[in-house]
């Protein structure tokens, strides 16, 4: 993404202004370069959106301070350097004929140059199954460094976490200057479901196969849950998609309980018969009144 200087885009010289300064500044060049006033110029229509984008960013305290962030990093230390030279070449000129001449504005640059500044935060993400998240996992992510080299990590993934939640690694991003902290590294955690769990909520959906027979018939079941097996009792006459619900056998609801483990119905017809299996459903099918369209 291109870094763009808002302040500049507004007409302004450095960060150290008002809201007001912002909001004047703000007003004049949209005023002059204002579609309406325009017309046709897609120069002019592409400045008066980074005018408003800059402004959007500029006029609320939070987004400006991030901003002000990444602007020392980009342009900041870069226009410090240079004013900085040039009071240097002028401090020399003065003092070749005058002596020292070392103004307030440029006292105040050598002390802003002092001010710690703390690294930018680093943030990435790792996929993780639901079993790694219900039981907690130690897990190694690399990252590639400002010089190219690569870091490992090893960060450990406490039992029951969310998906979208952060780990943070204190002081493992981008280095600060002057003296400053180092950022932080945030690890985003994305909890992926498998072919034997989905997680929805705090309950956990599994499939559960049945046969024709079972489905009409009723039976008792063994269901795999997360951490233990549980034996299910199948009314007579259910239907594939209806879902059955165990409580308190689900994911961590992160209050000290669990949600359901809820097991939705799939009948499944064989796909080949043997001969007697296939003469009972030719007589079953002689002797039942049963139409699944109803008509």
């Amino acid at each position: 993404m291109i870094f763009k200087d808002y302040y500049k885009i507004l007409g302004l010289e450095t960060s150290k202004v008002t809201a007001e300064e912002i909001k004047t500044a703000y007003r004049e060049q949209a005023k002059k370069y204002h579609p309406d006033v325009n017309i046709g110029d897609k120069k002019s229509e592409d400045r008066f959106k980074d005018i408003n984008e800059a402004y959007k960013i500029l006029s609320q305290i939070q987004s400006k301070k991030k901003y002000d962030r990444q602007w020392n990093n980009y342009i900041g230390r870069k226009k410090a350097k240079t004013d900085n030279e040039k009071s240097n070449t002028q401090n020399e000129f003065f003092s070749m004929f005058f002596g020292s001449n070392q103004t307030s504005e440029e006292s105040e640059i050598k002390k802003a140059k002092k001010i710690p500044i703390k690294g930018e935060n680093i943030e990435t993400e790792i996929n993780i199954s639901i079993e790694e998240a219900y039981y907690g996992s130690e897990k190694k992510v690399s990252l590639r460094t400002v010089d190219g080299k690569m870091k490992t990590f090893s960060i450990k993934v406490p039992s029951g976490i969310r998906s979208n939640e952060k780990i943070r690694l204190i002081g493992q991003g981008k280095n600060g200057s002057n003296g400053g902290k180092n950022g932080d590294l945030f690890i985003k955690i994305n909890i992926k479901n498998d072919s034997k769990f989905k997680l929805s909520g705090n309950n956990l959906v599994t499939d559960l196969f049945l046969s024709p027979w079972e489905a009409a018939l009723g039976t008792r079941v063994s269901v795999d849950g997360i951490d233990e097996k549980v034996s299910l009792y199948i009314p007579p006459g259910i239907q594939s998609g209806e879902k059955i619900k165990i409580p308190n056998k689900g994911y961590q609801d992160g209050k000290g309980g669990r949600g359901d483990l809820v097991a939705e119905v799939k009948t499944v017809v064989p796909r080949r018969l043997a001969e007697n299996e296939k003469e009972l459903f030719e007589r079953l099918s002689e002797i039942s009144k049963f139409n699944p369209r109803g008509n």
